[in-house]
């Protein structure tokens, strides 16, 4: 994570936003009065909100946890893909 000034975000901005996007760094732009704002790339921003819904509910936290514990346990079956044509 990085933190910078807004200032220094404004004279840099292409810079910063290439080191959040390219790099996946979250950075932090501090200003005054503790009115910070927190900057993320949109990938990591979706991947965020995706683990919140998944997260957020019991039974799919639940389900996720069973079929992790099913996979540490070598209980998984492998299936061949079925190729499917535009047209259908």
């Amino acid at each position: 994570m990085i933190a910078v000034n807004y200032t220094n975000l404004r004279d840099n901005m292409k810079t910063y936003m290439d080191r959040v996007t390219d790099d996946y760094e979250t950075m932090i732009i501090t200003r005054k009065n503790n009115k910070n704002v927190v900057m993320i790339s949109e990938e990591a921003y979706n991947n965020l909100l995706e683990n919140i819904h998944v997260m957020g509910s019991r039974a799919n936290y639940a389900w996720l946890m069973e079929s992790k514990q099913q996979l540490e346990n070598g209980l998984l079956t492998a299936h061949e893909l079925i190729q499917v044509d535009a047209d259908e």
